[in-house]
């Protein structure tokens, strides 16, 4: 079973890693800008990575430095993006207060939405048919692929101080899985919703209460990346506290905190299995912990920079 390991940062360079012993393997140059996300395609062919404004795909078994596809279209920083479940799409996020999706036979976009604010995080239903997008404006919006219609917006009812102009608290880091949405605002608060309540009601109905608020990190602090685990047993969020940290998804308690980074820790990836982890930090590494001991078991040292986004596809299909 092959294992795909990859972080970029702010030194405007892609890392390949040979997760069990930490040594560098590969280095891919990203011109014109840092990266601020990352993927790999299920079938483990490409990686797709964000910056300002691009998206540029390589293919990874591919000896050649040089990107394969340039996707033009936004005109910011990209913030986040995904694949479709057969690779053939590719969805994203940006600073313009766009969503686009992406047929990669092309490289242009073949449709955007229009969020009114800067889109922080976005993330596609398993079901394939919807995106959920968190922006700066504190709003949480379903679109539907199908209608290519938001078909909710969600605004959950923030107690930290406003960091948007309407009042209300950005959304910095959305999710979902079959039977779990979530939100997380950068003030560390993280709203919980069942996906099929939140899809249920249209613009304008009645607002939906989440059916869990918790805050996961101290007040003070900033959380910079949510995710849920392949599982759908833990959830996971990255903060300016320098930690990560780990909450069952049965009764969103605190489980474990991993707190061996010295500087903010951007981004965090499961492994197929869920008993993995790999961080990224502002300490200019990424970490490898056993989620079963919490203890780091692998340090990848060779950014010159923070490192800001981290992509592992090490699944057995």
């Amino acid at each position: 079973m092959s294992v795909i390991l990859a972080t970029a940062g702010q030194d405007d360079k892609i890392r390949f890693w040979e997760a069990p012993s930490g040594v560098c393997s590969r280095i891919l140059r990203y011109a014109d800008s840092q990266v601020n996300c990352l993927e790999i395609t299920p079938d483990k062919q490409y990686l797709a990575a964000g910056g300002n404004p691009h998206i540029r795909l390589f293919e990874i078994n591919n000896a050649s430095n040089q990107s394969i596809l340039t996707l033009e279209g936004h005109t910011g920083n990209v913030t986040s993006l995904g694949f479709q479940r057969n690779g053939r799409y590719l969805y994203s996020s940006s600073e313009d207060g766009t969503v686009k999706l992406w047929d990669l036979r092309s490289p242009t976009y073949s449709r955007s939405f229009d969020s009114k604010g800067a889109v922080n995080s976005v993330a596609l239903h398993p079901n394939q048919a919807q995106i959920i997008s968190g922006d700066q404006n504190g709003s949480v919006k379903l679109w539907d692929l199908g209608s290519s219609k938001c078909i909710n917006d969600i605004i959950p009812e923030s107690h930290s101080s406003s960091t948007s102009s309407l009042g209300r608290v950005a959304i910095q880091s959305v999710d979902v899985s079959n039977d779990t949405l979530i939100a997380a605002n950068n003030h560390a608060e993280v709203f919980v919703w069942n996906p099929n309540d939140a899809s249920k009601t249209e613009n304008g109905g009645e607002p939906i209460r989440p059916k869990a608020k918790f805050r996961a990190h101290s007040y003070g602090a900033y959380l910079l990346h949510a995710k849920i685990s392949p599982d759908g047993r833990s959830l996971v969020t990255t903060s300016s506290d320098k930690t990560a940290r780990l909450f069952d998804t049965t009764n969103w308690q605190l489980t474990q905190t991993l707190s061996q980074h010295s500087k903010w820790v951007w981004d965090a990836v499961f492994s197929a299995d869920s008993s993995y982890l790999v961080t990224a930090s502002s300490d200019k590494t990424a970490r490898l912990w056993n989620l079963r001991s919490g203890a780091p078991v692998r340090q990848y040292t060779d950014h010159e920079f923070a490192v800001t986004c981290v992509a592992l596809n090490d699944s057995s299909t």
